[in-house]
């Protein structure tokens, strides 16, 4: 996951909160891993998740079908309503193939990039720079 957000151009990685990584494009975070909170918690135990990891996404539309899939990983809580934003456990990723979390984190980094970075990123990698 960290190979992939570092991959992406002119991403930055700061130190957040306890030592947990922000990556960030142009000075806006893009991925990072958050704190333990009481908003994201095991239902069962109410023990706080130490581990989530938390995705940019373009749009409200995104956000809903990656969180309505009922075997997708991802979740939001009410804390992230409006938030374009999408939340998953770090010990999920194994439920994402490698092509799968590389999407993620490349549309984490387009939703945040300038647009002028993000068009020329599509255009290296053959992508249409416009939506369709």
């Amino acid at each position: 996951m960290h190979d992939l957000a570092m991959g992406m151009p002119h991403v930055q990685r700061l130190e957040g909160t306890r030592g947990r990584p922000v990556y960030q494009v142009g000075g806006r975070s893009f991925v990072f891993f958050r704190n333990p909170r009481p908003d994201a918690a095991d239902p069962e135990t109410g023990e706080r998740y130490p581990d989530v990891i938390v995705f940019w996404v373009a749009s409200e539309a995104d956000k809903e079908a990656l969180v309505a899939d009922e075997h997708s990983p991802f979740f939001t809580t009410p804390h992230f309503r409006g938030h374009p934003s999408v939340l998953l456990r770090e010990a999920h990723l194994d439920r994402l193939g490698y092509d799968e979390l590389a999407e993620i984190v490349q549309d984490a980094w387009l939703a945040r990039a300038s647009p002028r970075r993000a068009r020329a990123w599509l255009e290296a990698h053959g992508l249409p720079s416009t939506p369709d």
